[in-house]
């Protein structure tokens, strides 16, 4: 049984297991399963008057460093340190701290809540500057992120991802739903909830939209959702199956895989679901269409080799501009590929003595590596900045999602309580 027929059983199992969950309950549990090599030693103290406040955000700040593997929590003590306060930067030091944080959060007149904070380099004996952050309550949590963002790209001279948010499909008592969170899997909020399965969801590049299938229709058809407004249109509903939407970078156009002409291929369409175009000319099946970070190519899945493997052709398609080219080699079937978004990596799922893993490629060598240890990987997801991958699968006969950075030292488990999720996918930078 090749891996595109296994795919489409998987994505039905995973239908069937969502169908028998009471209960499910929206919020991700995070355990961290594996952390990083080259911590660097931070204390955060708290924030002053953070406890009137209905977010701890020195404490969610603490939370996000801790997950990215590349910090440690020092113990900052119980008392607050406001970032207009004097601080001695040789303590800290001798205490064992790079970096310390500061800070205070004040409840406004209008109802707003202001954070304040500085960050000092020990080592430098640096003042590293801050930020004043004013937000609504209900944004309160996602300045907490970019005060995380802040300091990540301080100190590690890398864009943070905190304050990114993450979307997978789950199922309550109610339905199938499509959810949105937090990257750290809190602040969830319902996208849409359908009595039918809702699969691939993605989002678009600037984070405004998600596209979807849903096969309330009973048959699957490409749907395009405002997040803000909630308003929504369908892109394909072609005759046949409609499926594996993909963002173009500029966020005009949706690659798409149609079984219009019988088979399966890739077309490409507006995001307003116009001016259908195909691009892939073979008597396989071609899906699982992705942009590459420069909008010129596409790699999708095919098995016109005779098992399924990874083919890159030209945003011009296979009759305008020559057949495409197979990407991966090493393992007898590989799918669902993932452009890193600095267009370095290739990530896949590869089947290994029957089980199904993460890989991994680096596109200039073309070398791969597998990232995890688990058997049942789908549906991997870059971070935005390219450092981290989200991705579904099984642990204890349980759907979960689980993150693990590039380099593979820092891995987490995303669970909820008493259900399976499935179909995860990373949003971009926050605007």
């Amino acid at each position: 049984m090749n891996l595109i027929i296994q795919f489409i059983l998987r994505t039905v199992t995973a239908v069937c297991l969502l169908a028998t969950t009471t209960a499910a309950h929206a919020q991700l549990k995070i355990d961290i399963a594996g952390v990083g090599s080259n911590f660097l030693p931070i204390a955060i103290a708290n924030f002053r008057d953070e406890s009137a406040a209905p977010q701890q955000i020195s404490e969610i700040i603490r939370a996000d460093l801790a997950r990215s593997g590349r910090f440690t929590n020092l113990n900052a003590g119980l008392a607050p340190i406001a970032e207009t306060n004097a601080v001695d930067l040789n303590s800290w030091r001798a205490k064992g701290a790079d970096a310390l944080v500061t800070g205070s959060v004040a409840h406004l007149a209008d109802g707003q809540y202001e954070v304040r904070f500085r960050l000092y380099d020990t080592v430098k004996q640096q003042d590293l500057s801050g930020l004043s952050l004013v937000s609504p309550v209900s944004e309160l949590r996602l300045s907490a992120h970019k005060i995380a963002d802040y300091i990540y790209q301080k100190l590690l001279n890398e864009r943070g991802i905190f304050a990114t948010r993450i979307s997978y499909v789950t199922r309550t008592s109610s339905g199938y739903q499509l959810q949105r969170a937090d990257s750290d899997g809190q602040n969830t909020r319902t996208v849409l909830t359908s009595s039918e399965p809702i699969i691939s969801p993605v989002w678009s590049p600037n984070g405004t939209k998600v596209a979807y299938v849903s096969f309330e229709r009973k048959k699957p058809v490409i749907y395009v959702q405002d997040l803000v407004s909630e308003q929504r249109i369908i892109v394909s509903n072609q005759k046949g199956s409609n499926s594996a939407p993909a963002w173009s970078p500029d966020g005009n156009q949706l690659a798409v895989a149609l079984s219009l002409p019988g088979n399966t291929q890739i077309y490409l369409i507006n995001a307003n679901g116009s001016s259908l175009r195909r691009l892939s000319n073979s008597n396989s099946i071609d899906t699982e269409p992705r942009f590459s970070p420069d909008g010129q190519s596409i790699y999708f899945t095919s098995d016109r080799g005779g098992a399924p493997q990874i083919y890159r052709m030209s945003i011009h398609g296979e009759a305008n501009a020559g057949a495409a080219q197979r990407m991966t080699f090493k393992g007898s079937e590989n799918t669902s590929p993932r452009l890193s978004p600095d267009g370095k990596l290739l990530a896949y799922i590869s089947r290994v003595s029957g089980a199904l893993k993460l890989y991994i490629q680096e596109l200039s060598t073309g070398e791969a590596i597998a990232l995890t240890d688990t058997n049942y990987d789908e549906s991997p997801s870059f971070s935005a900045n390219s450092k981290y991958i989200l991705y579904a699968t099984r642990v204890e006969q349980r759907g979960v999602l689980a993150t693990v950075s590039t380099d593979g030292r820092t891995r987490q488990i995303l669970s909820i309580k008493d259900g399976d999720i499935r179909e995860p996918s990373w949003g971009p930078f926050t605007q």
